[in-house]
């Protein structure tokens, strides 16, 4: 339990929605409250919290606010105690508000009946936690609060949104695998930095299939994509239902799929946030940024190699063509798998039998399916069904090599693909998200199937 005190323009609901927690909870913690709606500024309360925090070396408020899906505003009124929160330390407790309360963007065409049913909650609800909103005058880009459900529907746990970054995805990984003790995390392999790259097996089938999302750190939108899928098709598994046309049960006994949603993650950390002096690779890193702090369209590893410029597959013709030195992009490194995610990767693949592999990339909306005429005559079947459910644009042939899908096909002599996901600047805006996720779960289901 912890403490708030009222503040002007205060109600018991604008308390409970800005800290997390549900109005009856908040209500039974203050059995004194004669009348719910005749509170006073000054007034202590108790509100109920989900758990305590200890500050590690390196925290920051913003970071442990995104790191569990709440505002700095709904942490720092969760933790009166704490005068100054740009001032916290490591070994300090804070508290974590118990519930915290999901945002969504009004999207082009959003109707608020069509966002109670993607969220499996009702427009009464909404408008109860959107007071004051007209649902027939909704504004793109307007932000609604998800009603919290003192129905026992489950929460969504991956939420995309901006700077989704690997602190987010670890904390949703393990939020996953305690809601779905049947699917299985595990690590590939560290980062530069000694990051876990985990990987994720969705699955129990003889036939094995891979996924990988943000081989570049500016490409950190398909991590959120991977993420959420990983969510949507665990949670059809536990509910025994189709997603679609597709019946998510008779998957999961037939095919293994093994996703990688971050092979990069100090690339996308370095390109949400920047280097500071604490990187053991500072100066190597600006000085492969032409000395601009500005990084975020950062796309290579943290030494400045591309981690889809390392594989042997005419590495040396691919290197020749790029950077002869670390470079936000297209550097090749001095030589095949000299990186360690990339490494981690060969090592990876080599150890499983994969009928079937897709690289999700941004930008361009197209599939990129052949290589130097070594894919199977089957791949051109599978990249019209993925055209047919997606829109996208088949591409056979790129002047480019040392990717890993061509590798792959190199190497297997099987259907892999390369697929750029929405169209504009990387880092593509979160905006996007809804979008391409149409567009692409089909995909992503039919790719176990084929």
């Amino acid at each position: 339990m912890m403490s708030y005190v009222v503040r002007p323009g205060d109600t018991l609901w604008a308390i409970a929605n800005r800290l997390g927690v549900g109005l009856p909870q908040l209500l039974a913690a203050n059995p004194q409250l004669q009348n719910p709606n005749l509170i006073y500024v000054g007034q202590r309360l108790t509100v109920p919290t989900a758990a305590e925090y200890v500050v590690q070396p390196g925290d920051t408020f913003y970071a442990i606010a995104q790191r569990y899906r709440i505002s700095v505003e709904s942490l720092a009124a969760a933790n009166p105690q704490i005068e100054n929160p740009a001032l916290i330390r490591p070994g300090m407790v804070i508290y974590i508000p118990a519930r915290p309360v999901q945002q969504y963007i009004v999207q082009p065409g959003d109707t608020l009946w069509a966002i109670a049913q993607h969220f499996g909650t009702t427009v009464a609800a909404l408008q109860q936690a959107n007071p004051g909103v007209n649902p027939y005058q909704l504004r793109i880009g307007q932000r609604l609060n998800l009603p919290v459900s003192n129905q026992g529907q489950e929460q969504e746990i991956v939420v995309p949104r901006e700077n989704y970054g690997y602190d987010e995805m670890m904390a949703d990984l393990a939020r996953l695998r305690q809601r779905y003790p049947f699917i299985e995390v595990g690590s590939i392999g560290q980062s530069v930095l000694g990051r876990d790259i985990p990987v994720v097996r969705l699955g129990t089938g003889p036939k094995e299939v891979h996924y990988n999302g943000a081989f570049h750190g500016e490409e950190w939108i398909t991590a959120v994509l991977m993420m959420k899928f990983i969510e949507v098709y665990a949670r059809a598994q536990q509910r025994g239902e189709r997603i679609g046309n597709f019946h998510v049960p008779t998957l999961w006994r037939q095919t293994s799929l093994y996703v990688v949603p971050m092979v990069n993650p100090d690339g996308v950390e370095i390109s949400q946030h920047g280097v500071d002096r604490s990187n053991p690779y500072y100066d190597l890193l600006l000085q492969a940024n032409g000395g601009s702090t500005n990084f975020r369209t950062w796309a290579a590893n943290a030494r400045g190699v591309d981690l889809n410029n390392q594989f042997p597959a005419n590495w040396e013709r691919e290197a020749a063509r790029g950077p002869r030195s670390p470079a936000p992009r297209n550097y090749s490194g001095t030589g095949p798998l000299t990186e360690p995610e990339a490494i981690a990767m060969a090592d990876f693949t080599r150890a499983h039998d994969f009928r079937l592999v897709i690289a999700w990339h941004t930008q361009g909306e197209e599939i990129y399916w052949g290589y130097e005429g070594l894919e199977p005559p089957e791949s051109e079947q599978i990249t019209n069904l993925f055209v047919d459910i997606s829109g996208y644009r088949p591409v056979r042939n790129l002047q480019s090599w040392a990717g890993y899908k061509d590798w792959f096909i190199q190497d297997w002599r099987r259907p892999g693909f390369t697929i750029e996901v929405g169209r504009g600047t990387n880092p593509l805006p979160i905006t996007q998200f809804w979008p391409i996720w149409s567009r692409t779960i089909g995909i992503m289901l039919a790719g176990l199937t084929v």
